[in-house]
């Protein structure tokens, strides 16, 4: 995605000169996404490409956790006992009211 003057972020489209210049990217609203555009290099007509989507280029809190997932299942971190604060062995105590109605084993 590029980001307009106003803030707004516009995706960016492939497309190939039909003179095999190669391709090119150029950025447009979702909305008005031509399916030909000139070529920046010889001025002949250039098709829009169907492109795999750029999902790696967000610096979202989703991509961030989507990140720390996929290393965490080559690079898991070391257990080396239970987390602080709680007895091995036992669950955590709960001040739940509605937990005392749950069937117990």
């Amino acid at each position: 995605m590029v980001s307009s003057g106003e803030g707004h972020q516009m995706p960016l489209y492939e497309f190939r000169c039909a003179a095999d210049c190669g391709s090119f990217e150029r950025s447009f609203p979702m909305a008005d996404a031509p399916g030909t555009t000139r070529c920046p290099r010889c001025d002949r007509d250039a098709v829009r490409r169907v492109s795999s989507p750029r999902l790696g280029h967000g610096s979202s809190s989703a991509m961030n956790l989507l990140d720390s997932t996929k290393r965490s299942a080559h690079e898991p971190d070391v257990v080396t006992g239970p987390p602080p604060g709680t007895t091995a062995g036992r669950s955590p105590v709960t001040n739940n009211p509605l937990h005392r109605r749950l069937p117990r084993p």
